[in-house]
């Protein structure tokens, strides 16, 4: 996971991810005053952010360096360079940690001053869910707006963290999740009457999980599934350093952001073995060039009903059963027209079937055509570069679980019918299915949820996708992207072993606005 970005916080919180060049930077002037004791404020509370409660065992990279020594000190040569504190870096390293020093009660300098740690032992938060709160409303995005976010929520009662949610091309979706630190807050906050307003806009506000519940029911999620659903808006999380010790897995330590640099991770798509770049922010992409456009691969429906959502298991569930895996679908709510891609180009049977398999959408009958090149190109690099991101994400964080922390993905051990795990859309399938070969191995078989057929791939409950990973050949699914990031339909991520090359192969998914 992606991707929802995070924001800083108001009050000693920390965004899901402080690896350099993911946060925003802070507004300060480029002209610093290094003996002003705001600035020193702004520097000592940004780096008490990254090694907070909320934060902290929740940021794998982070966390990575805080478990690095036994005694857990963490440069701050690295702390500094993140991009919050790039403002900072005239004034050099020795500058920040007099900031922390002289500003800081949290955190503890050694002697040397070049190292930084908390004072404190790592506590588990409690109730996040409860004093978490959904807004919607905000302008777009510039280099200010995150800390006027940030003064706007300050106003209401000190936060943990203010997330500025994001769609899967990282562009901000105009709504946010902000944690507060008591409930009594977010209960003022909800109750504000009139309702809350940004520089003049109102906004839509909701408890995060009204907002979940709301989602869920749009989704028509019923059941498990939709409590699996609830689960994963409520935990949030890619990593979870609480969970990792729960479940009896060693801590990421010593060499462990070694180790996952050397991995070499391809993403199969449509038929091309792309290899996947990691950038400098971590997050995961592949070059344009190589992304193959496979021409006929994608239709057009238009015809939706704006008023009404479109139910994406409509459309996936019959063309799943034709063509062996659900589709990926794009529709924008309140648009009348959306895309359908396929893992390869139809033939004109094929587009026939479509056609006559699914005339309608909600009450209103909808026309299907081929999607115009130009929009089928961006349509496939938006498909792969989301691949691209999921798979390296898993890659490099899941280590043998799906992304919502539960078993997903390995079955048929010992060429049995051993569960695959559970999705991220609540399902459990058959990893492997009833095959041969080892864990999740050649076989495929049925999952319980609809079974796809083919090498390792199981199934979700509601038309999602898990993945199987076998011992030798390394393959797995097209990652959908989850409810962080706007995107329907996920099913269980790659589950990617400790090999040196992983390989992921374009699948089924969906988005949404």
């Amino acid at each position: 996971m992606v991707d929802e970005s995070s924001t800083a916080p108001v009050d000693g919180a920390m965004p899901e991810t402080a690896k350099p060049a993911v946060e925003t930077s802070p507004v300060i002037s480029s002209t610093l005053d290094p003996e002003d004791a705001g600035t020193m404020q702004k520097a000592a509370r940004q780096i008490e952010f990254y090694f907070a409660d909320s934060n902290l065992p929740y940021d794998k990279f982070m966390w990575t360096l805080h478990t690095k020594t036994p005694d857990h000190w963490v440069p701050i040569a690295t702390v500094a360079s993140f991009k919050r504190m790039r403002d900072f870096s005239s004034l050099g390293n020795e500058w920040v940690a007099r900031a922390l020093r002289e500003h800081s009660t949290q955190l503890a300098v050694d002697a040397d001053g070049v190292n930084v740690r908390r004072t404190t032992e790592v506590q588990e938060p409690k109730d996040q869910f409860e004093r978490s709160v959904y807004a919607k409303g905000f302008p777009e995005e510039n280099e200010t707006l995150q800390a006027r976010i940030e003064a706007f929520f300050e106003q209401y009662g000190p936060t943990n963290a203010v997330r500025m949610r994001r769609d899967m091309d990282k562009k901000f979706k105009s709504s946010v999740f902000a944690e507060f630190t008591s409930h009594a807050t977010t209960v003022a906050f909800l109750a504000t009457s009139p309702p809350p307003a940004f520089e003049g806009s109102s906004l839509l506000v909701m408890s995060k999980e009204d907002y979940c519940a709301m989602k869920i029911k749009e989704k028509g999620l019923t059941g498990k599934a939709a409590d699996t659903r609830k689960s994963l808006y409520s935990v949030g999380r890619k990593f979870d350093a609480f969970r990792e010790m729960a479940s009896g897995k060693k801590p990421a330590g010593k060499g462990a952001a070694e180790k996952e640099e050397e991995k070499e991770v391809f993403l199969e798509f449509m038929g091309s073995t792309i290899p996947i770049q990691r950038g400098e922010d971590g997050v995961g992409s592949v070059n344009e060039a190589d992304i193959p456009l496979v021409k006929g691969a994608t239709m057009r429906f238009e015809g939706v009903d704006t008023e009404a959502k479109v139910i994406f298991n409509d459309i996936k569930a019959p063309l799943k059963e034709k063509f062996g895996r659900p589709p990926f679908i794009k529709h924008s709510t309140g648009a009348s027209a959306g895309l359908v891609g396929f893992h390869k180009a139809l033939t004109e049977e094929e587009i026939q079937f479509v056609k006559a398999t699914v005339p309608k959408l909600g009450d209103r009958e909808v026309v299907w055509d081929l999607a115009g090149e130009d929009e089928e190109k961006q349509f496939q690099i938006e498909r792969a570069q989301g691949a691209a991101r999921a798979a390296l994400e898993q890659a490099m964080g899941s280590g043998g679980r799906g992304r919502g922390g539960a078993r997903g993905g390995r079955g048929g051990r010992g060429g049995g019918g051993g569960r695959g795990g559970r999705d991220r859309d609540g399902g459990r399938g058959r990893g492997g299915g009833r095959g041969h070969g080892g864990r999740g191995g050649r076989g495929g078989g049925r999952g319980r949820g609809g079974g796809d057929r083919g090498e390792g791939r199981g199934s979700a409950e509601n038309g999602g996708d898990d993945a199987a990973t076998g011992e030798k050949r390394k393959r797995a699914v097209e990652p959908d992207g989850g409810p962080d990031v706007g995107v329907r339909g996920k099913g269980a991520p790659p589950i990617v072993a400790s090999a040196k090359k992983a390989k992921v192969e374009g699948n089924g998914e969906a988005m949404e606005s």
